[in-house]
């Protein structure tokens, strides 16, 4: 009877070892695939294969990345059944997920609108000189080659957007307004201001001067025969053909499909199957109670007068904003600086990679949100804060705590750090970025704010809850303006009564959400899914709930969609007993 069992675990142990090297060999695989139709993906994540290419989106080219990732989808399908370990399963959702979304994009033609309110694939490639290696001649003849490829990149992005004129799938003309502007960010009189030319001002000094002399004229003529015209050509195509031609109805239904869209791209952003109706009802709820801690906040500050009449004193008393850029800067990076030392509280792993604090790029930051999380592209680089100084009077410092918290520590850069940092994880665990687990850690790290000191004012304490409160009238305008018919300026009023934040930060949210339908959904639902598991884990372990290994233990498998992170909790709840 021994022998049999014996025979019988050995049998079942190698076939566990048969699947997980299967299913290991075809993420590489689909992993290798992935950097190939991603070149500049490559370069960010130190594949230097590709540096002298940038994205093929030819007609061609895109139905054989869609016809390859079905391929896949049905290859991972097929292990699905097998004997792999919890590791191994996730890693096998995590990419299934990342090609479903390929595929998911084709069929409901996402290339046709290759731009948002605040993002498009020409102001993308400000990006090359910071993630671009330049060690080697051979690296700058890259770097060149890629900056020749721009005009061809652009023209095959226009091609698209044309299609989407003649069917009807176009971003709503009213998010556009100036939107043009940030193609003629990167027109210059002279090659040498223009940010690409940047790599050329400081050069190896193991390059000999004739060779770096070279290099810059190419540069030279590259950046003002080439790069220049093809920045003009987008301006012209905005300015003629795609604001005047794009559409009027802000709702994401009415595109071709675009209920079904709306419903894909919600389930894509949150990772749970919940209707609009349903999130536009949960948005109202929280926003009733949010309101009502704020008014008990207000109270609490000594303020004398109705909550409309607060909100206008916090918009726009003078002792409540910066007089200028470095000044905002400076006190983002106090704050950054406190909270570093308050880590140690809340986890027990901390992350290797430092960060920054910088401004916002004045070619984007007029249309951009407030900050932003921006993650190195090498691993000599530092992750980076990034704070909007545009429009002073519109970026209050009581909110400055709580934007900190999210967007730094304990927030994006903690969490997407240690992920990077976790070399024994396959790639696609390592750099796949679900929102709803990402943005609802970062709405659950403003959280522990309030949990650790750090809102020292009853301003800041109520700039936290006007953020709280912003995420969630997200989940109520965002599915009110794409599937039930709510005006933009009726979401933009509805914003205004609920929150602190300035008009202008209103208004570049709610362009936000219109151009990106779904995505804002994500912050508010991971943050309640968030807080449920914990309130599980404390009650089920009493006096043995550790927190600093709970957060521990809800990002050490990187970023996971919402039902994984549950059952992976409970799990933890069991093991813990």
């Amino acid at each position: 009877m021994l022998k049999h069992w014996i025979t019988g675990a050995l049998l079942l142990t190698s076939s566990a070892s048969m699947a997980s090297d299967k299913l290991d060999k075809l993420l590489d695989e689909i992993w290798q695939f992935e950097l190939r139709v991603s070149p500049t993906m490559a370069t960010s994540q130190g594949v230097h294969d590709y540096d002298h290419l940038l994205a093929d989106l030819s007609a061609e080219a895109l139905k054989r990345e869609n016809d390859q990732a079905q391929a896949y989808i049905k290859q991972l399908d097929a292990l699905a059944d097998s004997k792999l370990s919890k590791d191994g399963r996730i890693n096998l959702l995590m990419q299934r997920r990342r090609l479903q979304d390929i595929v998911d994009g084709y069929q409901f033609h996402a290339h046709y609108m290759p731009i948002t309110s605040e993002y498009g694939f020409h102001s993308a490639l400000s990006f090359l000189p910071r993630s671009s290696k330049f060690a080697t001649h051979q690296d700058y003849e890259n770097y060149l080659a890629r900056l020749a490829a721009i005009n061809t990149y652009f023209q095959q992005n226009m091609h698209w957007m044309r299609e989407g004129l003649k069917t009807g799938f176009t971003q709503p003309q009213v998010v556009l307004k100036g939107f043009e502007q940030t193609a003629l960010a990167f027109i210059h009189d002279r090659p040498e201001d223009s940010l690409f030319y940047g790599p050329f001002k400081n050069m190896p000094a193991h390059m000999d001067a004739k060779l770096q002399g070279e290099l810059q004229a190419k540069a030279r003529q590259i950046i003002s025969q080439q790069v220049f015209p093809a920045y003009q050509m987008v301006y012209d195509f905005f300015v003629k053909e795609y604001i005047p031609g794009a559409k009027q109805d802000i709702a994401a239904k009415s595109w071709p499909d675009g209920a079904a869209y709306y419903e894909n791209r919600a389930r894509y952003y949150t990772t749970l199957d919940m209707s609009a109706e349903a999130i536009h009802q949960l948005g109202l709820a929280e926003v009733k109670r949010i309101r009502e801690e704020m008014q008990t906040v207000m109270q609490a500050s000594g303020f004398k007068g109705e909550h409309s009449e607060f909100i206008q004193f916090l918009r726009t008393d003078p002792q409540f904003y910066a007089t200028s850029a470095e000044e905002l800067l400076k006190q983002a990076s106090y704050l950054s600086k406190q909270i570093d030392a308050k880590l140690p509280q809340l986890f027990y792993k901390l992350p290797r990679t430092p960060y920054g604090v910088a401004p916002v790029p004045d070619s984007i930051a007029p249309k951009y949100t407030t900050g932003r999380y921006v993650g190195p592209t090498r691993d000599d680089q530092p992750g980076y804060y990034w704070v909007n100084t545009y429009a002073l009077d519109k970026r209050p410092l009581y909110e400055l705590p709580a934007l900190t918290l999210h967007e730094a520590v304990p927030g994006h850069h903690l969490q997407n750090s240690l992920a990077r940092e976790m070399t024994d994880l396959p790639p696609v665990r390592r750099y796949t970025y679900i929102s709803a687990f990402g943005e609802g850690w970062g709405l659950y790290s403003e959280y522990l704010g309030k949990e650790i000191g750090f809102y020292q004012t009853p301003y800041e304490q109520f700039g936290a809850l006007s953020y709280e409160m912003w995420r969630a009238c997200r989940l109520v305008v965002d599915t009110g303006m794409h599937m039930k018919g709510w005006t933009r300026q009726q979401a933009i009023d509805y914003m205004l009564e609920n929150t602190a934040l300035s008009a202008h930060n209103v208004t570049t949210e709610i362009d936000r959400y219109i151009s990106w339908p779904g995505q804002a959904l994500s912050y508010k639902l991971g943050e309640i899914t968030i807080k449920r598991l914990r309130k599980e884990a404390e009650q089920a372990l009493g006096a043995r709930f550790d927190l600093r290994a709970f957060h521990d233990m809800l990002l050490e498998n990187g970023s996971v969609p919402l039902d994984v992170l549950e059952q992976l909790v409970r799990d933890y709840i069991k093991q813990q007993s």
